[in-house]
């Protein structure tokens, strides 16, 4: 709950929930959760916060899990190395993520919000309880600020700070594992500040951020900042799944009297208790209808059911439905727009696979040396230099060669094959020498092959520059 949130004038709608009418900010004290709701959303939670934590310190033979190495070009993802060859993939990959994004905020409203963002997670579920744990509930809280012992403010108060920082540091440095790797990371922390100055001071920093972020800023990211949170209008409509009040049924609301008939009085089963608004973490009440803050985390379903339960009355006058099923009783219907964002990302989808199955264990690059001319050696024979880059993605030393597949001629290279450390490119030049007859012209069409144990895994094709058949 917070200061000024019951307002019922309507002025609700010409600022956000977290300002009051002069401007200034209004904390929110939330009370914590409790329900079914409340513990599935715990348990996603507990699996994401733990895949987080533990993904960069697992290894697949001699990779992580996952590393996203953006100084060396290196990105891991399950295992597998992609190199900047392999770009396409993550473009695609990542039109892929958005259009689902897209695709489920269009069905399900702002899902990701309440269950799987990292904001929402590290706040609700990290930080939050942190808070219910030192502070108490948020009724406590705001007791306590009001008229609580300054000495018991201030120790609760430095104890939560202390362990936002150190849960801030927690974070920073496993994000840093991420793009460096956990052993890279333990030897920062086992070695001086001084050894590495730019990591510690882009360490200070980012904890630093983490810990405003989520000791002040908290759920202003969600309203103010995040751009996903700011476009999601464009994205609702009324056959949209949100959190959502039941009104026709809920109002008149008022409180309850004992022997009442609420029906004959005119009343909803909405008794006006404001538990749905307490527990909300960003602040709003959602009987105001649809708003920009809401992040469909369904805390407010919880608090209301067990009301319900408590009075015997039918559990959902607050539950995850579109607005068309609450004003004219419709269900669920596939709109041409969902079929539309349904089809896109089948085919995204389908895409990267078929991409990901096509992908190389080798990525090689030929190309003629730039400014320089075709050399006679004589005996009607003429050779031009090349540059190769060959680039092993697996995990394990393989041993290719180059090889001339048309027209015929030779390929001269300092050794017969090339042998290539694991997740490394090798660099170097070779001749390639032809008779004339076999050449069509100043510039001719060649196709080189590279083999690993003697079966072909890549054609390449280049030109190879020659005498212009004009010339005697």
């Amino acid at each position: 709950m917070q200061d000024d949130i019951n307002d019922t004038s309507g002025s609700f709608r010409d600022r956000v929930v977290t300002m009051n009418a002069e401007g200034k900010r209004n904390w929110i004290y939330a009370n914590k959760p409790k329900g079914t709701y409340y513990n599935a959303r715990t348990w996603v939670s507990t699996v994401l916060l733990a895949f987080f934590f533990l993904a960069p310190h697992i290894k697949v033979g001699d990779e992580a899990l996952l590393l996203f190495d953006i100084l060396h070009r290196k990105f891991v993802l399950f295992g597998v190395v992609f190199w900047p060859q392999d770009f396409h993939l993550f473009v695609i990959g990542m039109i892929t993520i958005i259009v689902t994004i897209v695709l489920f905020t269009v069905v399900y409203g702002r899902i990701w919000c309440g269950w799987t963002c990292p904001q929402t997670i590290f706040m609700e579920m990290v930080f939050r309880k942190i808070e219910f744990l030192v502070e108490g509930n948020g009724v406590v809280q705001k007791q306590r600020k009001r008229n609580g012992d300054k000495n018991e403010i201030l120790w609760r108060a430095s104890l939560k700070h202390t362990l936002f920082i150190l849960v801030s540091l927690i974070i920073t440095h496993t994000m840093l594992c991420y793009i460096v790797g956990a052993d890279v990371v333990k030897g920062y922390l086992l070695g001086s500040p001084s050894d590495n100055v730019s990591v510690f001071l882009a360490m200070m920093i980012l904890t630093g951020a983490f810990y405003f972020v989520f000791a002040y800023f908290r759920e202003q990211v969600c309203s103010l900042v995040c751009p996903y949170g700011r476009f999601q209008g464009a994205l609702l409509d009324a056959n949209t799944l949100m959190v959502t009040y039941d009104f026709k049924r809920g109002e008149q609301r008022g409180p309850i009297k004992k022997g009442e008939d609420r029906f004959a009085a005119g009343k909803g089963d909405c008794i006006n208790c404001g538990k749905c608004t307490t527990v909300c973490p960003t602040g709003l009440d959602i009987r105001n209808g649809i708003q920009l803050e809401c992040i469909n985390c369904t805390s407010c379903m919880d608090a209301c059911n067990s009301v319900m339960t408590k009075l015997g009355k039918p559990k959902g006058l607050v539950r995850i439905t579109s607005q068309n099923n609450v004003t004219e009783g419709t269900t669920f219907q596939w709109s041409p727009r969902i079929v539309a964002y349904t089809a896109l990302l089948v085919t995204l989808l389908g895409v990267l696979v078929v991409l990901f199955s096509l992908r190389s264990n080798f990525e090689t690059t030929i190309l003629r040396v730039q400014g320089t001319l075709y050399q006679d050696l004589g005996n009607d024979t003429i050779s031009n230099i090349y540059n190769y880059k060959i680039v092993n993605k697996t995990n394990t030393e393989k041993q290719v060669a180059i090889r001339l597949l048309s027209p015929q001629g030779a390929v001269k290279l300092a050794g017969n094959d090339l042998l290539l450390k694991k997740q490394s490119k090798l660099e170097g030049a070779f001749l390639l020498e032809f008779d004339k007859k076999t050449l069509t012209g100043s510039n001719t069409i060649i196709i080189l092959g590279i083999y690993h144990n003697n079966e072909l895994v890549e054609e390449i094709q280049t030109t190879f520059v020659g005498p212009d058949k004009r010339d005697k």
